[in-house]
Formats: structure tokens, sequence, C-alpha cells
């Protein structure tokens, strides 16, 4: 016997996406998505050096624990932006800010 959806029934990520949408709730997941993105994106080297990430106003800072890879990533930061950005699927960052 086969089940047909009612033109009100929604799937869970329908029901899901709504939510987060009536909640405003994006920036924050997209944000979420782009920090736990890091490590994919810059590999296990950099995120074992990596002590804090955060994001503040489309601005993501990283504390990393060596001043030769913070100079190093430093020449890279537009090119890591854009990398994360299509990792966490939206346009989360402008700039990165390592100390």
């Amino acid at each position: 016997m086969k089940h047909f959806r009612q033109s009100n029934d929604l799937t869970l990520k329908e029901a899901l996406e709504a939510m987060v949408k009536s909640f405003r709730l994006e920036g924050k997941m997209n944000e979420v998505k782009l920090i736990n993105a890091w490590e994919k994106v810059m590999g296990a080297a950099v995120a074992h050096r990596t002590t804090e990430i955060k994001i503040i106003n489309k601005k993501l800072y990283v504390t990393l624990s060596s001043a030769a890879l913070r100079q190093e990533l430093f020449m890279a930061r537009e090119k890591i932006a854009v990398s994360l950005n299509e990792e966490a699927g939206a346009a989360v960052i402008d700039e990165i800010i390592f100390k």
C-alpha cells in the first residue's frame, strides 16, 4: 500500500529548515559549520596547533600556538577564507585574524 503525502505534510528536513528560518538561526548554524570545517580544510597538523577559534561580526579569529604557522597562514588567509566559506555553504566570514 502506497502512502501519499498530503499537501500540508512536511518531511522532517523541511520542518527543521522552516524552524531554523523562523527563529533566524541560519547565520549561527553556518558559523558552526564553518568552525567545524576548520580541521577538514586546514588539516590535522594545523588543527592541533589551533588553541581557539571564534567568529565575531563576520571575522574569524584564530589563535595559534606557533608563530611560524601564524605567519604562514597569514599569507594565505584570503584563500583559506574562500575554502572555509565554500565548506560551510555560505559567505560566513569576510576576514581571518590570526593571533
